[in-house]
């Protein structure tokens, strides 16, 4: 809901054109197959037990007792697992942004808390020169924070630590500084809709 929600908001807004609305079939059909499919096993090792479906419960438990199995299945059925196709360059392009603790604003909060407000944020943690976000205002925060060494994200693990991320209103990250061709301007444009004219 949160993924179709602040799209609805930018197209009845005017900020963006249906062709963002679009962007939510092609996320969420992937996402839901698998949940489908994920749902679908458990209920194969729920029905009636035999023999078969003994052995089967045996294996899963044996699995789950190791730690990456473990973690794999519990990004699955919690979410975290979930990576749009939005583009090559990071691991995090894509992903849902950690929760980093920021120092931020003259004090250490969660990026989440960032998120409240409906809006994306344009987390700067050294990004090269000031990024020109004025036309994007309404709809976009820029949080400059100092940079954070140690970055992880479930299933993935370790990354590398990132100077400028673009994050989307559901917390997935759109744009990464320096991870491939496209520029924040057009990240933004993309995401957010056309830059709006600013007085002066």
């Amino acid at each position: 809901s949160v993924n179709l929600g602040w799209k609805l908001a930018q197209v009845v807004k005017g900020a963006s054109t249906g062709d963002l609305l679009d962007t939510y079939h092609s996320e969420q059909q992937p996402v839901a197959a698998r949940v489908l499919r994920n749902t679908m096993a458990q209920v194969a090792l729920l029905g009636r037990l035999d023999d078969r479906k003994a052995a089967l419960r045996t294996v899963f438990a044996e699995l789950l007792a190791m730690e990456e199995p473990r973690r794999g299945f519990g990004a699955a059925m919690s979410g975290l697992d979930i990576h749009y196709a939005l583009g090559a360059g990071h691991p995090l392009i894509g992903r849902r942004m950690p929760d980093l603790d920021l120092e931020a604003r003259g004090a250490t909060r969660r990026l989440t808390s960032f998120l409240h407000e409906g809006r994306a944020v344009l987390l700067d943690l050294g990004i090269g020169g000031r990024p020109d976000v004025a036309p994007w205002a309404d709809r976009l925060q820029l949080v400059e924070a100092a940079p954070v060494a140690s970055w992880e994200i479930p299933v993935v693990g370790a990354i590398p630590p990132a100077a400028g991320v673009l994050v989307r209103p559901d917390g997935h990250v759109a744009w990464v500084e320096g991870a491939n061709d496209e520029t924040l301007q057009s990240s933004l444009t993309r995401w957010l809709g056309d830059p709006a004219k600013v007085a002066g």
